[in-house]
């Protein structure tokens, strides 16, 4: 239904893996608006993962992608963040109970660009 953006994180068989469910626009706004059909600025333009995935033009042709190559989609460092939220993973509530209620769930605070709910996260 719809294309996410999901990064294994260990060796093939080994469940870890990072479900990207928001972000900011770093450039390429105008690419991303087109390609959400939307014309706004907002968090609502690439708060979720379904969103996330359109607006990078995420196909099953990126399956299997490795990000530390050059070229298409990479992971670069960053600055080092503080203020970091916490919370439960969204949308899990098949799995064990431990696993719904485990604290994997990240995001930055004190900005707009966090996917719905909210209110689940708490700062570290």
């Amino acid at each position: 239904m719809h294309m996410m953006l999901n990064v294994v994180a260990d060796e093939e068989g080994v469940g870890a893996a990072v479900l990207i469910r928001s972000c900011a626009p770093i450039s390429g706004l105008e690419e991303i608006q087109e390609r959400r059909g939307q014309k706004t600025d907002k968090p609502i333009l690439l708060t979720g993962p379904g969103k996330v995935g359109q607006a990078l033009g995420i196909s099953t042709d990126w399956s299997h992608h490795p990000f530390y190559e050059s070229g298409g989609l990479e992971i670069l460092d960053g600055p080092e963040l503080e203020n970091i939220l916490i919370g439960p993973r969204v949308g899990i509530d098949y799995a064990l109970p431990e696993h719904v209620s485990a604290p994997w769930r990240f995001a930055i605070a004190d900005t707009p660009w966090i996917s719905a709910p909210k209110n689940t996260l708490k700062p570290r």
